[in-house]
């Protein structure tokens, strides 16, 4: 055990975060929160942390737990280097190690040799003495320009320099609070394995359902103030989710036949006679208790796209586009015709072009070569990820109603609370500035503003950002029913998959490749993506020396030009590792069967921890005997 929540109760104001929460984290676990903005996730983290004290119930740690959090925003100080923000990870330690070479040079009483072997004891748990080692063990690890500050490198570099701080603790248990915004595939998928080979447990946020898939070994869920474990991956999580609120409307509605019956039998016993059964009186009464404490689910986003007028069939024709920058090229002989009711996802990893090829598309950026003829009779809407269009200083209502109280949908006047509502704006919330809200509300505004205006051709760069799961899902509902036509950007490679039709894959060198189907169906296809996101280059010669050994980020399905030939016992052992691996995930699928049966938390703790450390230690198996074959056979 490394964390345990034994009856955990938190509520802020009228809102109940945590009601008699019971959990245990184990080590190795993978464990996924989810659960609809505002639910608690990100408070349920800063609980590990100690940063957030509890109203009930007690938290206990293993002793000499180390916790790390990767903290969800950038560095705002970008002149540091990169290497002193991967040792402030470390600043416990060293303020360890500066009160032990004070105490050195103090006067050597017996109290003060007693601080000085607390102090040493502190230390050699922690590792302390070694702190140059540590850190350059992580930069070597991770790949990082030791030598360069923070400005020279993008946002994808940034947040693994921030995972280099929260590494170099070599933490128990590491804390990622949406690690996966604003990276591009290639990142996310580097960010995965990486994920899976860290030996301690991880507890992490993100709505990215692939990136759910691949990594979590358990989903723990807060609704509505319980905290539910789901042992397994996120599909396992899904059918089983779906079980549970099924029976759980079962329950309430013969819970609420019930009370009705009791409703009217009381009405009916005050008109019919003086004496009544106190003892039904008295049941009546603890069912009304019971009713007025159950936290009824919230509603379902109820978003709706207005379509405009159909367009010409021909939406967007280019003929042979190239365009670049400072000689670098983009897009290179580019041709494409889009046709009403087409739905063409756009993939590509960070500083390929994709915002750009939108904006020739568009007729906004004349390209350096080629033609765009636009449809007759188009009504454009348009994401924008940066969310330009929002007023922080003004009111939700104000923002998506433009200063009416009324806006018109679907030909008639809704007045914007009453509009917000169907967005999971209370009212209150509705009057909140923009600037006040969480990333995730920022997008629903913007969501909820573009979803006002009718329109037959949608641009959505970057929508999925920040958005829970649920209403990640609505909103894959109403694109697929969008009878306009549609240019998605998405690094969620779920959300491709459940939305588009056709892609087109920025593959380099100017290459925008055409594909019908999602992103699996062009992984399937055995493409790869480009890679640009590398730090820039440097005066620092250490800098260089540290980048020419940098790995670059992983181009899935590229392999390199020669392989090298593999001995006799690495070709036996190549040979052997498919039936290891099977033989594991045989195993593996046999003992989460076992976890999710009814009664196996009903067992003795030993047993239930003893099944939990076997899947995990399979689990952890299994990952080296993947990645020695995929090392083996490349």
């Amino acid at each position: 055990m490394l964390v345990q929540f034994d009856d955990v109760s938190l509520d802020f104001a009228d809102q109940c975060i945590l009601r008699e929460a019971n959990w245990v984290l184990e080590p190795k676990e993978r464990v996924a929160l989810v659960g609809r903005n505002g639910a608690g996730k990100s408070t349920l983290m800063k609980i590990m942390t100690g940063e957030q004290a509890v109203d009930a119930g007690e938290i206990r740690f293993r002793d000499q737990l180390r916790v790390a959090k990767l903290q969800q925003e950038l560095p705002t100080n970008v002149e540091r280097r990169v290497e002193a923000v991967v040792t402030e990870g470390l600043a416990d330690i060293e303020a360890l190690i500066q009160q032990f070479e004070q105490c050195t040079q103090a006067e050597q009483t017996e109290e003060m040799q007693a601080k000085l072997a607390t102090l040493q004891r502190d230390i050699e748990a922690h590792g302390g003495w070694h702190i140059e080692q540590r850190v350059d063990t992580i930069i070597t690890q991770l790949g990082l320009p030791r030598g360069r500050t923070l400005s020279e490198l993008s946002g994808g570099w940034r947040r693994r320099v921030l995972l280099g701080k929260a590494l170099v603790a070599q933490p128990d248990v590491l804390l990622l609070d949406e690690p996966t915004n604003h990276l591009d595939i290639a990142t996310i998928e580097w960010l995965e394995h990486t994920i899976r080979a860290y030996p301690g447990a991880i507890v992490f946020v993100t709505h990215d359902r692939y990136f759910l898939q691949n990594v979590a070994t358990r989903i723990l869920e807060i609704d509505r103030g319980s905290l539910r474990s789901f042992p397994g991956n996120y599909d396992r999580y899904v059918d089983m989710k779906s079980e549970l609120l099924a029976t759980e409307r079962e329950q309430n509605a013969v819970f609420d036949k019930k009370l009705a019956e009791e409703e009217a039998w009381i009405r009916r016993g005050v008109k019919a006679r003086c004496t009544r059964n106190m003892g039904r009186v008295r049941a009546l009464e603890s069912l009304r208790d019971e009713a007025e404490a159950r936290i009824k689910p919230q509603g379902r986003a109820r978003i709706a796209v207005q379509n405009a007028e159909q367009s010409a069939r021909k939406v967007i024709e280019a003929r042979g586009v190239c365009h670049g920058y400072q000689g670098e090229v983009l897009v290179n002989n580019f041709s494409i015709k889009i046709m009403r009711g087409d739905r063409v996802g756009l993939i590509g990893n960070n500083g390929l072009g994709k915002s750009t090829l939108l904006r020739i598309l568009l007729g906004e950026l004349e390209p350096n070569a080629g033609s765009v003829k636009l449809g007759e009779n188009l009504q454009i809407a348009y994401f924008d990820q940066t969310r330009r269009e929002l007023d922080l200083t003004k009111s939700v209502a104000y923002n998506v109603g433009q200063g009416k109280d009324y806006i018109s949908v679907n030909g008639k006047d809704r007045h914007v609370i009453g509009y917000l509502k169907n967005f999971l704006f209370s009212p209150e919330r509705a009057t909140t500035p923009v600037g006040a809200l969480s990333g995730g509300e920022r997008n629903r505004v913007l969501l909820a503003k573009l979803f006002a205006r009718p329109s037959n051709l949608m641009i959505l760069d970057e929508p999925t950002n920040d958005l829970d799961v649920e209403m990640l899902e609505v909103l894959e509902e109403q694109l697929m029913a969008y009878s306009g036509t549609l240019l998605l950007v998405s690094h969620d490679r779920q959300f491709l998959d459940n939305v588009v039709t056709s892609t087109l894959v920025f593959e380099g060198n100017g290459v925008v490749a055409t594909y019908v189907g999602g992103y699996s169906d062009w992984l399937r296809q055995g493409g790869s993506l480009a890679v640009v996101d590398r730090p820039k280059a440097s005066a620092d010669a250490e800098s260089s020396k540290k980048s020419d050994e940098t790995p670059s980020l992983p181009e899935r399905g590229s392999r390199a030009s020669t392989r090298p030939k593999l001995s006799y016992k690495e070709q036996r052992e190549l040979s052997l590792l498919p039936g290891e691996i099977q033989s594991l995930e045989s195993d593996i699928e046999r003992l989460q069967h076992e976890i999710a049966a009814s009664d196996f938390y009903q067992q003795s703790h030993d047993v239930v921890s003893d099944t939990l450390q076997k899947l995990a230690a399979k689990e952890s198996l299994l990952d080296e005997k993947m990645e020695r074959w995929l090392e083996l056979d490349s």
